[in-house]
């Protein structure tokens, strides 16, 4: 017997011919998916067998596999990896690595049997090819959940580690048989329901009977490397290759997501009354220069004794400062560049080449005014207000008090898993007015994962927002608990901009780059903008058009990332 191979080697994307060694195709791990090695090259590589029983290339003199490891992805995935090398312009060993066991699997385990479960209020949903449900942030996505596996194996995703984790022992509880991706990868292969991050959309499922996306608008379900594909993407385009149904749950839903399905929503009184009470601190009236980020109603937030989470992305001390005599800018007198206030107290050059004491360059004062506080000043700021310790929480850990009653941090506030009764968005004008194209969609994802945390308005759950654009569609959809007057605003712009979901979007990049657009040439659908910085912006008017011709292009030796409809493009 033949056989072809895809090498786990990125940079190989094609297929090599081996024979199959005696007796190995009577074995339960052999068939297409299965994980092998083979001799390339002098070396012996991984891979997967991608087909069986083809003919013998002429004038070749063939090499045996060398072992066969593991069972694999099916065909199915084998195949859905193609398209998704397609769509997100990568490799199709990228994807069969994340659809492929973490340890050798030999046997699976015995079925076991779901007990019958209640299906609730929502089996309707799962009718047909599914549904987008707009939930209300305070909503238990269990009931979905367990709708989804009375069906039979369903393949549920959710956004964090954490929630996929306590969705799995409640789903036992309830006598569903149920597995955590992806150490749980042989007992989905036997048919057990499913529950994972992003990498979940990649799991075995042999009786796939229904796929639920939780938060489907989280930007946790993209990949930060290349090629950064979507975890929801590929659930749905799965889902519509097995003809299952596929329901989408977020109390913000994405465009992408109101546009590919049908919308479920509450009753208006039903959602508002599922939203914490949303104030909104309008800023207008005040001087920039001397407001600070502390409002009265700020202030009287902290001090109710609360607790509260304090919001700023914002990372440093003093990332802004102005002379409080001449009310010069504290610029860097080698380079030109703002300077900052490090921990040291120093004043650093953004290039981090130079460093002077906190001086005045031009009056020679030490008295600095900070125009653009980072957490690590706002901390101690806020400290000296409440008078309590405060903790700091980034991406990069967790400092301060355990169970301190306020927390200031960036957005890793919202993901600490503990409830606050405030939650104070110290400068959203930041984040509306991001330079990307998401940037209100983005803005109120946050504001939906903070409602989540605090509780709805019957809880006494609050959301302060202070901003100096009060009548921007995305807080007015907050202030009015209503995500479709956001909606319907981001839909009117890009339609008319052409933008995703609308159009398609490609970005080039890395050193590389330049000679894959002189392959590429200038296609009569593809619009190219060539930027400073060495990437080049691709614009479609759909996706087909776009990864056609992305597809159709020889990549060129070096580093080179293409990212399709990238979450913070411009």
């Amino acid at each position: 017997m033949l056989v072809r191979v895809l090498p786990d080697v990125v940079a190989i994307d094609r297929e090599f011919t081996y024979t199959v060694p005696e007796g190995w195709a009577d074995s339960p791990r052999f068939g297409i998916g299965a994980m092998v090695r083979v001799v390339l090259h002098g070396r012996r590589v991984g891979g997967w067998i991608t087909e069986a029983n083809v003919e013998r290339p002429e004038g070749v003199e063939l090499a045996p596999l060398a072992k066969l490891s593991s069972r694999g992805p099916s065909r199915g995935l084998i195949e859905l990896s193609e398209w998704a090398a397609w769509r997100w312009a990568g490799r199709r060993a990228h994807y069969l690595r994340t659809a492929s066991p973490p340890r050798m699997v030999a046997a699976l385990p015995r079925p076991q049997r779901t007990r019958l479960v209640d299906t609730g209020d929502y089996a309707d949903l799962f009718e047909g090819e599914g549904r987008t449900l707009r939930s209300r942030p305070s909503d238990d996505s269990l009931p979905v959940a367990i709708a989804a596996a009375t069906r039979g194996q369903a393949l549920i995703l959710t956004p964090d580690h954490d929630r996929a984790d306590e969705l799995v022992r409640r789903l036992a509880r309830q006598g569903v048989w149920v597995t955590r991706y992806p150490d749980g990868w042989a007992a989905a292969a036997a048919g057990a329901t499913v529950v994972g991050t992003m990498s979940a959309a990649w799991a075995p499922a042999p009786d796939l009977a229904a796929v639920l996306v939780i938060d489907e608008h989280d930007e946790s379900y993209r990949s930060g490397s290349a090629p950064a594909w979507s975890g929801r993407d590929v659930a749905i385009e799965r889902a519509r290759r097995a003809a299952v149904p596929c329901v989408l749950l977020s109390p913000v839903p994405s465009l992408e997501a109101l546009r590919s399905k049908p919308v479920l929503r509450p009753s208006r009184g039903a959602e508002r009354d599922g939203w914490p009470q949303v104030e909104v601190v309008d800023r207008r009236s005040e001087d920039p220069a001397r407001a600070g980020l502390y409002s009265p109603a700020l202030v009287r937030a902290l001090r109710d004794g609360g607790r509260v989470a304090c919001v700023l992305n914002r990372l440093g001390r003093s990332l802004l400062l102005a002379c409080r005599v001449c009310g010069e800018l504290a610029v860097c007198t080698e380079c030109g560049m703002s300077m900052c206030q490090g921990d040291d107290g120093w004043l650093q050059c953004r290039s981090g080449d130079h460093t002077r004491p906190l001086v005045c360059a031009d009056c020679g004062s030490t008295g600095m005014r900070n125009l653009r506080a980072g957490i690590k000043r706002v901390r101690e700021e806020v400290e000296s207000l409440v008078r309590t310790p405060v903790a700091e929480v980034t991406g990069s850990g967790y400092v301060g008090p355990a169970t301190a009653r306020v927390v200031v941090g960036t957005e890793a506030a919202l993901h600490l898993g503990r409830p606050f009764d405030v939650v104070a968005f110290l400068e959203l004008d930041q984040e509306l007015l991001a330079p990307r194209f998401r940037a209100r969609e983005q803005a109120m994802a946050l504001i939906a994962r903070a409602a989540r945390i605090t509780g709805p308005r019957t809880a006494g759950g609050r959301i302060l927002l202070q901003t100096r654009l009060p009548d921007d569609p995305a807080v007015v959809a907050a202030f009015r608990a209503d995500p479709a007057l956001l909606a319907r605003s981001e839909r009117d712009r890009r339609q008319e901009l052409g933008l995703p979901p609308y159009g398609a979007i490609a970005v080039v990049s890395g050193p590389a780059a330049g000679d894959f657009m002189a392959r590429l040439g200038n296609p009569l659908d593809i619009r190219i903008a060539p930027d400073p910085g060495g990437q080049f912006y691709l614009r479609a008017s759909d996706y087909d058009t776009l990864c056609n011709a992305l597809a159709a292009v020889e990549r060129p030796p070096g580093r080179l990332r293409i990212d399709v409809d990238p979450i913070r493009a411009i």
